[in-house]
């Protein structure tokens, strides 16, 4: 049974065709459009702009699955419109232009997909599972293969460059500004005091593009997916606006992710930090998450 799962997010909008057979699902192709939804919101509200753009990308995607005859859709949105005031209203006039059903899922709920995701495609029974996004930031613990705690932070890797980022890339100021604001926002967390946490796992588009960087930078296979925690300062400190950025590493970030230029240094600020913050040592990318996990929970578990 063909499958499209199309997921709203604070940066991109994509959407993901699967097969889904005997329980088991595999990913055919993804589309993705990097819209910035987050870089729309004035005053809690979402801007008619945004909006639109969304309207645009979501009926390239309904036009798609019109060709191709695939009828099964699951579309949700996340922290971008979840947070904003006039979500209901943003919600209805998208479905009302697009035809699409549009599901708003809560922090809660996009914590426990990731989870289910994960656990899908990694083996390790206790551990730490980061999902860093355009507009939120999910953190779940668990224990045993269960989740013992879970908590969704107010704070992506492209409202932080909002916020904090006078230009393109960040000063070394604003490096110490969002380093500060990520550890209060960890200190805050109500009721998510875990112990260390040498075993983290990252998902999301983020890490993805964090990981492609790290390998060219340190000369890691492509394949390669643990990441040491001590080289992301290093990683950090090479993008900062008012220091000497030398031209290798310029053309190593262009090449490596050209859709994640201005939001890639908040994003790795905010891993750095949870990482030094649960004295992990290393980060492990896993390429399964909220999607794989909202198949699994929503559509195969339904059918059984």
């Amino acid at each position: 049974m063909l499958y499209a799962v199309i997921d709203i997010g604070s940066s991109t909008i994509r959407m993901a065709i699967y097969n889904i057979e005997y329980g088991k699902i595999e990913m055919l192709t993804k589309k993705k459009h990097l819209i910035g939804l987050a870089g729309y919101v004035k005053n809690n509200l979402m801007q008619q702009q945004g909006i639109d753009k969304a309207c645009d990308s979501l009926n390239e995607f309904r036009d798609f699955l019109a060709d191709f005859h695939i009828k099964n859709v699951s579309a949700f949105a996340t922290a971008a419109i979840r947070n904003v005031k006039n979500s209901r209203a943003v919600v209805d006039e998208l479905q009302k232009r697009t035809g699409i059903a549009i599901r708003v899922i809560t922090g809660d709920e996009e914590a426990a997909f990731d989870f289910i995701g994960v656990m899908h495609g990694v083996d390790v029974p206790t551990g730490l599972i980061i999902d860093v996004g355009g507009g939120s930031t999910e953190l779940i613990y668990y224990i045993d293969k269960n989740i013992e705690k879970k908590i969704s932070l107010p704070l992506g890797a492209l409202s932080l460059h909002t916020d904090f980022v006078e230009d393109f890339l960040p000063s070394s100021a604003e490096v110490n500004d969002m380093e500060r604001y990520v550890t209060y926002a960890l200190k805050k967390a109500d009721g998510f005091t875990v112990p260390p946490a040498p075993y983290i796992c990252g998902i999301g588009g983020t890490i993805k593009s964090m990981r492609i960087l790290y390998n060219h930078l340190f000369q890691c296979n492509d394949d390669n997916m643990m990441l040491k925690t001590a080289d992301f300062i290093t990683m950090i400190k090479k993008y900062m606006r008012d220091t000497a950025v030398q031209e290798k590493d310029i053309i190593m970030l262009l090449k490596s992710v050209p859709d994640r230029l201005q939001t890639i240094v908040p994003g790795m600020v905010i891993i750095d930090i949870i990482c030094r913050y649960f004295q992990a040592e290393q980060l492990t990318y896993s390429d399964t998450g909220m999607r794989e996990g909202y198949i699994y929970d929503q559509i195969i578990s339904a059918e059984q």
